[in-house]
């Protein structure tokens, strides 16, 4: 099986009923917060390299993470700075990832052309004028799989890693039993 590598997870949690954006941003270095270009403060980290987007909602945004770790590790620090504000924190931050991205490599080069009619044009977008890779759509697991002639590929919208592994195996499955996979 192709290895697969996580670029991304996003992930949403709820500190609180509420935040003070203002007084986030006023207290704590590293905050970006312009509430006319953009109505969240954005908190980056270098270790775990992530950023967390803060809402006046109480919710945030963690992108960047490698790992499902990192997205812990990011919250529980956030949480633990909102604290030290005094700011009270709800004990289940109630974290969702929302999409993880990934890539792997099928070993192989594809002909995007054969590919687009092989796996049935209703599921598949591909415009080589517009964007060089072909968008295949699953339904189970629900990802889009970008595809490029290089044999290079990107999985979106994915919420575990199962869901990475069994498309990326769907994928090469209907490739090789279609003859589409060129090693």
């Amino acid at each position: 099986m192709a290895e697969i590598r996580i670029q991304n997870i996003v992930a949403s949690a709820k500190f609180s009923e509420k935040l003070d954006l203002d007084l986030i941003a006023q207290s704590l270095d590293k905050v970006e917060y312009e509430p006319e270009q953009f109505p969240g403060a954005v908190y980056r980290l270098s270790d775990p390299k992530t950023a967390t987007l803060l809402f006046k909602s109480g919710r945030a945004n963690c992108t960047g993470a490698k790992t499902i770790e990192d997205v812990h590790k990011t919250i529980d620090i956030i949480a633990d700075l909102l604290k030290n504000l005094g700011i009270s924190v709800n004990k289940d931050k109630d974290i969702v990832i929302q999409n993880i991205v990934a890539t792997a490599d099928l070993e192989g080069e594809l002909n995007l052309n054969e590919v687009a009619v092989g796996l049935g044009l209703e599921n598949v977008e591909y415009e080589p004028e517009q964007f060089p890779g072909l968008v295949y759509r699953l339904d189970d697991p629900k990802v889009a799989l970008l595809l490029f002639s290089s044999g290079k590929m990107v999985c979106a919208g994915a919420r575990n890693f199962e869901d990475i592994s069994r498309a990326v195996e769907e994928i090469v499955n209907q490739l090789t039993s279609r003859g589409l996979l060129q090693k």
